[in-house]
């Protein structure tokens, strides 16, 4: 094996440099990987410092091959694959930390820093929120820094000009890398995610209701979306966010099921509601809009029942625009296959409850909508609970909730309205969402948490469609007409955000939320979910409305073709070459002045011998002549500058004879007077 060459010889200096920045950059993934990933990456780290202090020896080519080998096992076993999010990053590292471990020269500690500019791009495949943002823009930082030093040969210069000389790097780049983003052409698609991740670890509606199964997104204040208005905003009584839509049920559990088709009967009206929606990732294909959506956005559909479906699972934030029609007829003729889907009940459930309702029936006869009413006039008048801590239901869970326990959530009085509606021979079906929702005066938009979940139940009337019908506003009005919130004033039992007490915490609390939110939601906006229709919308704002790819990648190499013109103009006059000493050019124009004037000074003639040649020869020159001599010789050779001094050097300057009186005597030199 040959010897290094000196050009590739490692600074000693840069090496604990790139240390620090790839722990900076690898720290975040203990959130997301095992530990073992980030230990062994960091016993890799420290071995390699304690070599180059000379504790250890370094490790040979053998045991590295086997290191390799080893964590690219483990992973294997850990994940099963190599290829995804998690087995990737999880090799990467451990990789980084072994190709920092066997750093020898110059070029191996260049390839360990793209390393470490790749590791920072991988933190975002797990989380985009701002504090990661500015964590990374530490990470990249340091990065950037172990750059310098490693490029700075073997006397590095000190830490504070390493560091002053990142900063000013990447705030040049930092123009750069704006235009960029905003002008580079836009493909739809997620950016920090990957095909296979899974969507359990993201919060929101599930794919089917239980009792329990809404309920447990009060616990959590994570916003489920936002949503701005192009005209007046509905009252609170009307934001009903539809979602997905269930007809099967097996006794204790409501599912979509096979239902046969229908297209949906709702033309658009000129009564519509425009919004637009900025939804949070939740791993499933739905999205929200207000009850009842009549357009669908781009790369989405209008389902059957009368909910939004999005070509591909929600992973990032997106955002779109919708118009939607509240009170809209929802399928005003029902099929006789999905009639029959709408009544289903399993044979063996809630005998109580199909006995109430087939004395309702006897008792209004044929009138669907009076049976709807006495079901609502039910649970307004038996003692229904609204709580979040129900008893359990172990037996027949639709009996046990209305005739014992008879508390519950909303998914409880959803869930067996629509079977008391079944039971009395009315279709109908159960719809999840949210409801309500909180306006965020600092950002103008609604603010709907995934603490606003909420399920009701929908039936067929002749001649109306589909109906909304929300049990739960007939036990706990104020749930609909003030939000959750004020359903659980003083609960002591529900989390304390949904506690409304009215103390100045509790509002500062409040306040500090819904800025913190926007500041959220303006990142969203024009970072998270800035895709091509965000794109579209800045450049109709900007006047260039109907702008394609080949205009954009224009517009981005002549934006970025003025700003390295400018960077270039500035490096050019900084390291321009330094102007003439001042005293010398006016010791120039004077010698030149002097010499039109027909009194030359000789090369090696002294200033002050040159004055006094002057007085004798040419006597009228006597008085600026002699000052200037004076002046600039104190100037020259004095212990300090003064300023005065300088400004009378360029009054004598004045006061010689101009070019008019230069070419007299230059006229009389060459043709002198007679006698």
């Amino acid at each position: 094996m040959s010897a290094p060459l000196p050009e590739d010889r490692l600074p000693p200096h840069a090496l604990p440099a790139l240390a620090a920045a790839l722990f900076i950059a690898l720290a975040p993934h203990g959130w997301h990987q095992p530990p073992w990933v980030l230990s062994l990456a960091g016993v890799a780290l420290g071995w390699r410092l304690l070599v180059h202090a000379g504790r250890v020896p370094a490790p040979g080519r053998w045991l590295l091959g086997g290191l390799t080998l080893a964590a690219t096992g483990l992973v294997l076993a850990r994940y099963g694959t190599l290829a995804g999010r998690d087995p990737g990053v999880a090799l990467l590292v451990l990789m980084t930390g072994l190709k920092f471990l066997e750093t020898r020269r110059f070029r191996d500690a260049m390839l360990v820093v793209f390393l470490g500019y790749f590791m920072v791009i991988t933190n975002f495949f797990y989380s985009q929120e701002i504090p990661l943002a500015l964590y990374m823009v530490l990470a990249v930082f340091a990065t950037t820094a172990a750059l310098v030093r490693l490029n700075a040969g073997d006397n590095g210069p000190p830490w504070g000009e390493s560091l002053r000389l990142t900063g000013l790097m990447l705030a040049q780049a930092l123009p750069l890398m704006v235009i960029l983003f905003f002008l580079f052409p836009r493909i739809p698609g997620p950016l920090w995610s990957m095909p296979e991740e899974e969507p359990a670890a993201t919060t929101g509606l599930s794919d089917h209701m239980r009792p329990g199964s809404v309920s447990r997104l009060l616990q959590s204040e994570a916003p489920a979306f936002r949503v701005t208005f192009a005209g007046e905003m509905p009252g609170a009584a009307q934001r009903y966010w539809r979602g997905p839509v269930f007809w099967a049920y097996d006794g204790r559990t409501w599912r979509a099921g096979a239902v046969p088709p229908a297209p949906p009967a709702i033309p658009p009206q000129a009564d519509t509601l425009e919004h637009t929606v900025s939804l949070e990732p939740h791993g499933q294909r739905w999205l929200l809009a207000l009850d009842v959506p009549v357009s669908p956005p781009r790369d989405a559909r209008l389902t059957d029942d009368g909910y939004l479906v999005s070509r591909e699972p929600v992973r990032q934030v997106i955002r779109y625009s919708v118009r939607s029609r509240p009170g809209a007829a929802l399928e005003p003729l029902l099929s006789g296959a999905r009639r029959e889907a709408a009544l289903d009940l399993p044979g063996d459930t809630a005998p109580r409850a199909r006995a109430l309702a087939r004395a309702w029936r006897r008792v209004h006869g044929g009138d669907d909508a009076a049976v709807v009413q006495a079901a609502l006039g039910h649970f307004r008048q038996a003692p229904f609970r609204y709580t979040l801590s129900p008893p359990p239901l172990r037996r027949d869970a639709v009996d046990q909730f209305l005739f014992e326990t008879r508390a519950g959530f909303c998914e409880h009085y959803a869930g067996a309205f629509t079977v008391l509606m079944r039971a009395a021979g009315i279709p109908a079906r159960v719809v999840t969402g949210y409801q309500g929702g909180t306006f965020n005066r600092a950002g103008d938009y609604l603010l709907v948490r995934q603490s606003d979940a909420h399920a009701w139940t929908e039936v067929w009337l002749q001649g109306r469609g589909w109906t909304r019908v929300d049990a739960t506003g007939a036990v706990a009005p104020e749930r609909i007409e003030s939000g959750v919130g004020a359903a659980f004033s003083g609960d002591a039992t529900v989390p304390a955000f949904l506690r409304r007490g009215g103390d100045w915490f509790g509002d500062l609390r409040l306040q500090l939320g819904l800025w913190r939110d926007s500041i959220n939601y303006y990142w969203n906006g024009w970072v998270l979910a800035f895709g091509p229709e965000r794109q579209r919308e800045l450049l109709a704002r900007l006047g260039l409305d109907g702008t394609d790819w080949r205009a954009l990648v224009g517009l981005m190499v002549v934006a970025t073709g003025l700003v390295l013109t400018l960077f270039a103009g500035i490096f050019l006059w900084r390291n321009r070459l330094p102007m003439r000493d001042p005293l010398g050019r006016l010791q120039t124009r004077f010698d030149r002045r002097l010499a039109r004037l027909g009194v030359p000074r000789a090369p090696h003639e002294p200033l002050p011998d040159f004055a006094r040649r002057v007085t004798r020869e040419r006597p009228e020159l006597a008085g600026p002549v002699a000052g200037f001599a004076e002046d600039y010789t104190r100037l020259r050779y004095g212990p300090q500058p003064d300023p005065a001094r300088f400004a009378r050097l360029r009054g004598h300057l004045r006061a010689l004879p101009g070019r008019g009186a230069a070419l007299y005597h230059r006229f009389l030199r060459r043709f002198p007077r007679p006698g």
